[in-house]
């Protein structure tokens, strides 16, 4: 008796630590971190607390009494490439850059990765029934309805200015992150507007419109309800509240990804029952839909695009900065390096450059996790910089400043820092979670097919959006592919089940 009532206490415990877990994952800069768990850094997700205890109890007895998933394999050779190239980094008496020694660098961006990798392992593993991925999802779109909520108080004082309400937000959002609000761009509950961009591009997008595409919902609603309304799911309106905040952040690469989302799942896995009322009206020989399959693919895609961009354009009209896009090539003497310049993408364009030159340098190995850092001025590219002050401010000493830069992209991150071998290894990583989502899409069961959708979209979304961020610790992409990671495993245990 006494073990069971332990048992059931074990179970509930885990059960809420993973919801608690879950729905902490909007919040990514939380203020109240200790600096042994990277108090001073800017990414300080806040679902690292529960997940500390999941790994504790759940994770790490799952490792040793049971077997590991596949796609866990060519993880551990980045791993071991990263460790590798890191320490040996350690040998060629790097100069400290703004006080910083490589030493203290190894052991941070070992120490991400570590992080990163604990957030995979927690959401490939710890749910172990359908049931129990439902029960994961809902947790996050709870997270997702509050993070869009607070962003949505955030547009209200955009649309309508009040400095009264604008520091009382302020306020409030001292407790949430460690960064002001932007009185013209919203930030959600995370550190700055791009980063609330990925994180709907990333942990909602892919999910919700999946559920839309594939006609699923993880939620359980009242037979009344379904009954009466037998198409309302509430992924629905998930995914609008989702486009419809979006644009306040004014996040140019969150908005690109969110067209090319929209896009491709509708390109991609445009639903049967659509397909098959198309056909009834080509038997019926109606003259507007006569036209080949690929035509009206083509007429959807337009006109998809035409209702994402209206309120794109409409919204980022009230943003001088972000109206840069277009208004650009309506001054004089344009031309491409000054509308790079106009839209802040320059300084950017210098960071992939210099990233590829300590590539070029270091092809093998790289540099080790972090270091590019020390090897950023020295790689910059020939090119005059005095009308970049974003780079120069980063190569110029000053009293006080001790963040280094970073790639701001982690495909050239890969390159440079862990060399051709750690990036091919790392892309192995995201190959086998692509063959496991076409696994699940191919399946003939519904649940597989929709997870598989889901996890197709959500390999577009971290694809895309890798281009313009470069951390591990950002707990986005790891999400992605831990769920792809859970849904195999479930439904492969539930095939060999039902198959006995």
């Amino acid at each position: 008796m006494d073990r069971m009532k332990l048992s059931e206490i074990y179970q509930l415990f885990k059960k809420i630590t993973w919801a608690l877990f879950l729905l902490a994952l909007p919040v990514t800069s939380f203020p109240f971190f200790p600096p042994a768990l990277g108090g001073e850094a800017l990414v300080r997700p806040l679902s690292i607390y529960p997940m500390i205890l999941l790994v504790l109890l759940v994770i790490l007895p799952h490792l040793i009494t049971r077997p590991i998933p596949r796609t866990l394999l060519p993880l551990i050779l980045f791993i071991m490439v990263a460790i590798s190239t890191s320490l040996l980094s350690l040998l060629r008496g790097i100069e400290p850059v703004l006080g910083i020694e490589v030493n203290v660098r190894v052991i941070r961006g070992i120490l991400t990765l570590a992080i990163g990798c604990a957030f995979y392992l927690t959401v490939a593993l710890l749910p172990d029934s359908i049931d129990e991925l439902q029960f994961s999802m809902r947790w996050i779109y709870v997270g997702a309805v509050i993070a869009i909520f607070w962003g949505s108080i955030q547009a209200i004082n955009i649309l309508f200015p009040d400095s009264n309400w604008l520091a009382f937000l302020e306020r409030a959002q001292s407790f949430i992150s460690i960064r002001r609000l932007h009185p013209e761009r919203i930030v959600g509950l995370t550190y700055e507007p791009h980063w609330f961009a990925e994180q709907i591009n990333l942990l909602i997008i892919p999910w919700s419109l999946a559920a839309v595409l594939t006609d699923y919902s993880v939620f359980c609603l009242p037979k009344f309800i379904t009954r009466k309304w037998p198409y309302i799911k509430l992924e629905w309106l998930l995914l609008g509240c989702s486009i419809l905040i979006l644009p306040f952040t004014y996040s140019r690469s969150g908005l690109i990804n969110l067209v090319i989302l929209i896009i491709s799942g509708l390109l991609l896995f445009r639903p049967r029952k659509q397909i098959g009322l198309l056909i009834q009206y080509e038997k019926k020989r109606i003259p507007v839909l006569k036209t080949n399959m690929a035509m009206r693919k083509l007429l959807q895609v337009l006109l998809t695009s035409v209702i994402l961009f209206v309120p794109i354009f409409y919204i980022g009209s009230k943003n001088l900065f972000f109206s840069r896009l277009w208004n650009y090539w309506r001054e004089q003497n344009t031309n491409m390096t000054g509308y790079l310049t106009s839209i802040g993408l320059d300084a950017r364009v210098i960071y992939s450059q210099a990233a590829y030159r300590t590539y070029e340098s270091f092809p093998i190995l790289g540099v080790g996790l972090g270091n590019y850092a020390f090897y950023f001025e020295e790689m910059l590219p020939f090119r005059p910089i005095a009308k970049v002050p974003e780079v120069l401010q980063m190569i110029t000493p000053e009293s006080g400043r001790d963040r280094l830069i970073t790639s701001k992209n982690l495909y050239l991150r890969l390159l440079a820092e862990t060399g051709i071998i750690g990036t091919c290894t790392f892309f192995a990583f995201v190959i086998a979670h692509l063959g496991c989502a076409i696994y699940l899409r191919l399946s003939s069961d519904r649940e597989s097919q929709y997870w598989g959708t889901a996890s197709i979209l959500g390999l577009i979304a971290f694809a895309t959006s890798a281009l313009t961020f470069d951390s591990f610790v950002i707990p986005n992409m790891w999400i992605v592919f831990g769920l792809i990671t859970a849904a195999t495993r479930v439904t492969s245990q539930t095939y060999k089940t039902l198959d006995y």
